[in-house]
């Protein structure tokens, strides 16, 4: 779980490169060779990563151009399609998704891409095979197969459903889920739980975010925005079957209709409580 969990951390680190916050003042040559081996763990291209990244971060908020919630967020409304994301189903949805963004880029860059990603592979495949060769078969399990394969994708999708998939879609500044700080998941996802402070202030390098929050709170609470827990998330997410970027302050509905159908009817009643509100 650990090394699941850590593979997955050094997107996060990748994610400080594309942002420029590793340094006082830029430094090219030493960020896109951070970022090349940030990339590598996760067997994605750095270039890819952060040509996506900052796409997301100009269009949050739009169903066409952001194209995380474009290519990447699920279209089939259903609880087993949802956990796909969390097994080794996970890349080729993410390869798939990539590639399709990526078929929009100029010849260059996606000639970039390809080089990056046939080097992680490469890097992957070899390092499984040094260590099945070395150590047997259950080592390289251990080493390699589990926390890329079975526990990566867990850590994926369950840090990107503290992103922008409970926000509402009516007041921007609700574009993002605000995710409730603690200690454990702090240290567990690299602060990549601020999620929403982040995309306020994307200049602020991951270990100020949690300061960033206590500075907000007298923010969310004028825009009466709610708390939320990974807990609640995943409830939401799986028992209830909200559908991703939209309001979960309400009835469960959207079960079983698409995410484009979700955006279409809008966002749910909020309900009272004595209907069972999920806050």
């Amino acid at each position: 779980m650990v090394q699941g969990f850590t593979v997955f951390n050094f997107t996060v680190l990748l994610h400080e490169v594309v942002h420029h916050t590793i340094f006082e003042r830029r430094r090219p040559a030493l960020e896109r060779m951070l970022g090349f081996l940030y990339a590598i763990p996760s067997g994605i291209s750095a270039s890819q990563f952060t040509r996506w990244h900052l796409d997301h971060h100009a269009e949050l908020g739009s169903d066409e151009d952001d194209p995380k919630r474009h290519h990447l967020s699920p279209k089939i409304n259903a609880r087993w399609y949802k956990l796909l994301y969390c097994t080794p189903a996970l890349f080729p949805i993410y390869f798939r998704a990539a590639r399709r963004e990526s078929s929009t880029y100029p010849a260059p860059l996606q000639r970039a891409i390809g080089r990056e990603r046939r080097l992680s592979m490469l890097f992957h495949l070899s390092a499984m095979a040094l260590i099945w060769y070395a150590f047997g078969f259950y080592a390289a399990l251990r080493a390699s197969i589990i926390p890329v394969f079975f526990v990566f994708p867990i850590a994926f999708t369950l840090n990107r459903l503290g992103q922008h998939y409970d926000i509402d879609p009516a007041d921007p500044a609700k574009w993002g889920t605000l995710m409730r700080g603690s200690r454990f998941w702090d240290f567990v996802f690299l602060n990549s739980n601020y999620h929403l402070e982040h995309h306020y202030f994307p200049g602020v390098p991951f270990y100020r975010l949690a300061e960033v929050q206590r500075a907000l709170v007298p923010f969310y609470e004028k825009k009466n925005m709610r708390w939320r827990t990974y807990s609640e998330l995943v409830y939401g997410w799986l028992v209830l079957n909200q559908a991703p970027h939209t309001n979960w302050d309400g009835e469960p509905a959207f079960a079983g209709a698409s995410a484009q159908q979700a955006l279409a009817l809008g966002p749910p009643k909020r309900r009272s409580r004595e209907g069972g509100s999920i806050t």
